[in-house]
């Protein structure tokens, strides 16, 4: 299958309320439409999470990002112009999004992503895409498709095909997040 191929599998999925599994610019991830509710309720359930945890969101451009955030601020777009690795910001002032994939303070988790395939699918996708890591919560993070349960294989309706024979190491984003008056939380 042609990686053009898979995205455009992905994405019909991804239009039709799906839930997909598909590499990323960190590690393998769990991903559906961040503006459909019932899709992320279902990530959650896959996960076996808490849904008073949040989920990130991955975008492909910047203009992209200023579609789910009320005002980025300055600083974070500093932050995104000098990140050496993938960055994951917690904004204040979530908008456009499903409203279980909004914290209870209003932020949300976003990342802009370089990666080649995570970058396409976002880009024919149009929307932001829920990213997080293809495992059971609490269980490590899924760096290759060959560390993903089968519980989660067999949860999801299309597995992507791209990066599936990748076998190196992978590290989930940094995770800084940001504050209206200014205070910088550095996550991880």
């Amino acid at each position: 299958m042609t990686q053009e191929q898979d995205i455009r599998n992905a994405v019909e999925t991804l239009r039709r309320g799906g839930v997909i599994l598909y590499p990323t610019d960190t590690v393998w991830g769990i991903g559906c439409d961040a503006t459909n509710a019932e899709a992320v309720s279902r990530v959650f359930r896959i996960k076996q999470r808490d849904d008073s945890k949040a989920l990130i969101c991955l975008v492909d451009s910047d203009g992209r990002l200023q579609r789910y955030v009320r005002q980025v601020p300055d600083v974070a777009w500093q932050l995104i112009d000098c990140a050496d690795k993938p960055l994951t910001l917690i904004l204040d002032g979530a908008v456009n999004l499903a409203p279980n994939l909004i914290a209870a303070d209003g932020s949300v988790g976003i990342r802009i992503t370089k990666e080649p395939f995570s970058k396409q699918l976002c880009y024919r996708f149009q929307k932001a895409l829920v990213s997080t890591s293809a495992n059971i919560s609490g269980q490590p993070a899924a760096q290759n498709y060959c560390d993903i349960d089968p519980a989660i294989i067999d949860a999801v309706d299309y597995v992507c095909w791209s990066r599936r024979q990748e076998h190196k190491p992978h590290t989930p984003s940094g995770i800084i997040k940001l504050r209206p008056d200014g205070e910088v939380k550095i996550i991880r």
